[in-house]
């Protein structure tokens, strides 16, 4: 039993210890939020990096609960609790720091070490490295704090429970403040330097109250202080120059890039362009450009009075590209994050005449009418949600198209072989016509015959001519399967992972066969 008269005036009542209890599960928690944002833009914040950071803290948590107990019982010292928690915030406080460089070093290390599997291996190893050490110590909470209150066998079940009850309504708070408050004001960087505070501080007040470590103490709050002004200024992409505008809303990590050629946006990923807007011309040489056959598609010429609706607007550049070329159209997109229609009056000049919508696209079609063009442009990371990959959505965008009106999706990464995403996306829409990486439906068998008639009118000229180049002699159509995805079972993050590994790994089997013929001095310069 605890014999607290013996300890700091500040633990000889039990209040200091449930506030320790409380500001820890918050801490933990928001370390677990603060993970996924943090990892986002290098591995995606999929169902299955989730899962990757949700089991790493458990078992660092349960390591934690293990040597607390141990440690609690060989030396009931509360000064060696505060201690942890004030090196805990230390490291907290350093991760976003640390981690934009140890993130790229792991991934390529990883790249160089393994066959198949990049994305879990590379997160894995990264929450191990990043996020495992302050997460035991955090973890030494609760059987630590045990040992130190209970008085008697008689009220030991009630001050466990009040333990836990704390802890779970701290780890609540933890859950709802970065998501909601700190990360869209501060960001990431701010959020992480904002939670270390709550160790540091317990072990700063503890120390004080027994006047011990006042180096560590000071140490603490020096690195606090340092990394928070350091967050002012925090950027991902470090080595890149182009990057003018770096946020974060409540549903992403959002980078504006600006070149001599083009604007471009990136959602939760480093690598990758979501929207863009060319400094010259109006033909972007992305996917937006091959979408713009689906209005020929559905019979429609530049005079029409045609209606096109878009899900995923990001920043409207397909949105923005249909009012160039097709002037007399009304444009409704819907997008998620208000953060991402912002940016798109203020980087990407999108066309004042678009209607955009701020919510959820599958739940916003229900109060939207009828289309002659629907595009479904609503990839987050490397899969779309899989809410708008059902059979049950995409009955329900046919439901929302004209008469031959033709839907297009944009189905982002090309599977390097069969039975990956796209064959399931192209599967569950089960309509005929259909390139294999942009996928253009309709019920009407004519529709290539009409791509071919709206491009022969000579109305746009530039625009024609690229999709007589560059889409109508590729047109193939798709034999459906029974890779169908549905609202019960729609795993697609599992299968879009399964694609990118594939596509990564045939990108690092060239440099595994320079490596064994040449060494690294090959690799270096193969690059």
């Amino acid at each position: 039993m605890a014999d607290r008269s013996s300890y700091s005036p500040l633990l000889k009542s039990k209040a200091f210890l449930y506030l320790t209890e409380f500001f820890a599960g918050m801490a933990a928690m928001a370390v677990e939020l603060g993970a996924s944002r943090l990892l986002a833009p290098y591995f995606s914040s999929s169902q299955v990096i989730w899962t990757i950071i949700i089991a790493t803290i458990m078992i660092a948590m349960s390591i934690g609960n293990v040597l607390g107990g141990r440690w609690a019982d060989k030396d009931p010292d509360p000064g060696r609790l505060y201690r942890r928690l004030t090196i805990a915030g230390i490291w907290i406080a350093v991760i976003p720091f640390a981690g934009r460089y140890l993130i790229p070093g792991i991934s390529i290390l990883v790249a160089a070490l393994t066959i198949t599997g990049f994305l879990a291996w590379a997160s894995f190893l990264t929450c191990l490295v990043l996020f495992a050490f302050p997460l035991v110590l955090l973890g030494t909470v609760t059987p630590s704090l045990t040992k130190y209150a209970v008085d008697n066998l008689n009220d030991n079940g009630r001050t466990v429970g009040t333990f836990i009850a704390l802890n779970t309504i701290g780890s609540i708070i933890g859950t709802f403040l970065p998501t909601f408050v700190t990360i869209p004001a501060a960001g990431t960087a701010a959020t992480f330097v904002i939670f270390s505070l709550v160790p540091i501080a317990l072990g700063v007040i503890y120390f004080i109250s027994v006047r011990k470590r006042p180096v560590l103490c000071c140490l603490a709050v020096a690195i606090a202080v340092a990394c928070g002004v350091a967050s002012g200024s925090y950027t991902y992409v470090f080595w890149d120059d182009t990057v003018v505008h770096e946020d974060e809303s409540i549903y992403n990590y959002l980078q504006v890039k600006q070149t001599p050629t083009e604007t471009s946006l990136s959602t939760n990923v480093a690598f990758g362009v979501q929207s863009v807007k060319p400094v010259a011309g109006r033909l972007t040489g992305m996917y937006y450009d091959y979408a713009m056959a689906a209005p020929y598609m559905a019979g429609l010429t530049p005079d029409s009075d045609a209606k096109v609706l878009v899900l995923g607007l990001g920043s409207g550049t397909y949105a923005t590209q249909v009012l160039e070329y097709f002037p007399n159209a009304t444009v409704d997109g819907v997008e998620i994050d208000q953060k991402i229609v912002d940016l798109a009056d203020e980087y990407f000049d999108m066309d004042p005449r678009v209607n955009a919508i701020v919510g959820d696209g599958r739940a916003s079609l229900s109060s939207l009418g009828t289309y002659d063009v629907i595009m479904v442009d609503a990839y987050s990371d490397i899969t779309p949600p899989f809410q708008m990959a059902t059979v049950e959505f995409f009955s329900q965008v046919k439901a929302h198209l004209n008469p031959n009106g033709v839907m297009v999706v944009n189905m982002n990464m090309r599977d390097p072989g069969p039975g990956g995403l796209n064959n399931y996306l192209s599967d569950t829409i089960v309509l005929p016509d259909a390139t294999n990486q942009e996928l253009f439906a309709s019920d009407n068998p004519r529709m290539r015959e009409q791509l071919r008639a709206g491009l022969a009118l000579g109305q746009q000229p530039a625009l024609e001519r690229f999709l007589q180049r560059s889409v109508a002699p590729h047109l193939t159509a798709y034999a459906p399967g029974d890779l169908v995805l549905t609202d019960d079972k729609a795993p697609v993050e599992i299968l879009g992972i399964r694609s990118l590994d594939a596509i990564i790994q045939s990108e690092l089997d060239y440099y595994h066969r320079i490596f064994r013929e040449q060494g690294i001095s090959g690799v270096m310069s193969s690059l």
